[in-house]
């Protein structure tokens, strides 16, 4: 077991979350369900998500989440971004910047390579014209940073 692991609390939806999450990337399992009696609701959740472990529990509606803790998702295209984007927006809402919250209110970072290498490109110009480009943006459009950015 990896020795920090992310802990996220849910009102009664573990279970659901877990299995939408996992259906997301490759490398994802859920691992194991604690219920509660044989045939109980779950009460625990173990799963991965691209080889990364997460523990989720039915901890009732007292907490919920906040965009103080987001999952960032580092993208290798614009079609996995896109792909991302639609599935987790499905029921959550758009932020800014490739900033989203799911159907549960976990946050997260949909964000394609491209976006750190253009915001820290050696030319500040470009540099700064990627950034504005950015903070215009709901979900990130590579082509649209690239032309912004005069590439």
């Amino acid at each position: 077991m990896q020795k920090v692991t992310t802990y996220l609390w849910f009102d009664n939806q573990a279970e659901e979350a877990a299995t939408f999450y996992t259906s997301l990337f490759e490398d994802s399992r859920i691992i194991d369900v604690h219920r509660q009696g044989e045939a109980g609701p779950a009460m625990m959740v173990t799963f991965e998500l691209a080889g990364q472990r997460f523990l989720a529990m039915n901890g009732g509606p007292q907490y919920t989440f906040t965009p103080a803790i987001s999952l960032y998702v580092d993208c290798e295209s614009q079609e996995e971004v896109d792909e991302l984007w639609a599935k987790l927006t499905e029921g959550g809402k758009e932020l800014q910047c490739g900033w989203l919250t799911d159907r549960w209110g976990l946050s997260w970072q949909i964000i394609p390579k491209a976006l750190p290498e253009l915001l820290t490109d050696p030319d500040p110009v470009r540099a700064q014209q990627a950034m504005q480009a950015m903070l215009g943006m709901r979900k990130i459009d590579i082509k649209g940073l690239r032309e912004a950015a005069g590439l």
